[in-house]
């Protein structure tokens, strides 16, 4: 065994022990998140993207950078992409959830489709990456710097989108408006200090589990790719759902589904960290093909997701909620041969 990698009992247990770490903080972040996204007029879309979005990835963010440093491509890569991809599945278990109608239809909002189309152009740049594998500066790949650059400019269109709509939703019987919860008698200082609080807790879980996530592939042989794309993420991505369920039940459905897209499009930045923390060369060069085979998954589960927003489907699980559990499915299964 490598020296310094966990047994797999250990990391087993600590993956279920931070999952319940995870939980925890996330309920705590849905309401703190939401109160301050009203206090600093961000609104919920925007304020789910930057707010929750940034927060909740943190674990994802840790991990990420402890596969990469540790000298595993495959792994470091796979954890973004695959926080994007499970993420995007959570929507599914959502709609489960939000009985009344499609949950893409009732949450309709300009800038999550806005979003949505971010995220599917800043995940097409690392596949330029994985084309051009002997290009690099230092250590790292040139394309790297421009997906925080295109993620700062969608940031500048959606704040643009939230000031001066050119287009607006239709209003159906269908359509919720967010419902504002009663704020507490936290000062603003406090609300950032809890939130800050409990980033560093998410952040500290971040690395256990991704210390836990190398120790699995160490003690099963199965690909860290695959690893990182499933086990890692499903864990890491738990403040997602916690946040996106309750947001829904609290009728903050605009809200709950920014956090969820928002998410994805700053999880996309982990790509960046994972290819500065990986010290050998570009990441895309060593992350070998799986990684390949989930990053073009998970870009037509987004492609799913923004069609999903635009056709609307009024009542139930739309053909969105079906598909995406199976596109994921899919992407693994293919991942699993590839190896």
């Amino acid at each position: 065994m490598t020296a310094g990698v966990w047994p797999l009992w250990p990391s087993a247990l600590a993956l279920v022990a931070m999952a319940a770490v995870i939980v925890f903080a996330g309920i705590r972040l849905t309401r703190a998140a939401d109160e301050l996204a009203d206090r600093t007029g961000l609104g919920d879309a925007i304020g789910g993207a930057l707010l929750l979005g940034a927060v909740t990835s943190l674990p994802g963010i840790v991990t990420t950078a402890t596969g990469a440093l540790e000298g595993d491509a495959g792994f470091g890569l796979a954890n973004p992409i695959g926080g994007v991809a499970v993420q995007t599945v959570w929507l599914a278990i959502a709609d489960l959830v939000y009985r009344r109608a499609n949950l893409e239809h009732a949450a309709a909002s300009l800038e999550n489709v806005l979003q949505a189309l971010l995220l599917v152009g800043m995940l097409s740049l690392p596949v330029v990456a994985y084309a051009t594998p002997t290009l690099q500066w230092g250590w790292i790949h040139p394309v790297t710097l421009l997906i925080p650059l295109l993620y700062g400019y969608g940031l500048v269109l959606l704040r643009r989108m939230h000031d001066h709509p050119m287009w607006q939703p239709i209003q159906t019987s269908a359509t919720v408006e967010d419902v504002e919860p009663d704020g507490t008698d936290a000062s603003t200082r406090r609300l950032w200090g809890r939130l800050a609080a409990l980033a560093l807790v998410v952040g500290v879980a971040g690395w256990v589990i991704g210390q836990a996530g190398l120790g699995v592939v160490q003690a099963t042989g199965l690909p860290s790719g695959v690893v990182g794309f499933t086990l890692t993420t499903a864990v890491t991505s738990l403040p997602e759902l916690v946040v996106l369920i309750t947001a829904v039940r609290m009728g903050a459905l605009t809200l709950g589904i920014g956090n969820i897209i928002g998410g994805n499009v700053f999880d996309t930045l982990m790509i960046p960290v994972a290819d500065v923390a990986y010290l050998e060369g570009p990441v895309y060069r060593d992350a070998g093909e799986i990684s390949l085979v989930l990053l073009g998954g998970t870009i037509l589960m987004t492609v799913v997701l923004a069609t999903g927003l635009v056709m609307r489907e009024r009542k139930g699980v739309g053909f969105e909620g079906i598909l995406l559990p199976l596109i994921y499915l899919g992407t693994v299964a293919i991942a699993v041969v590839t190896r």
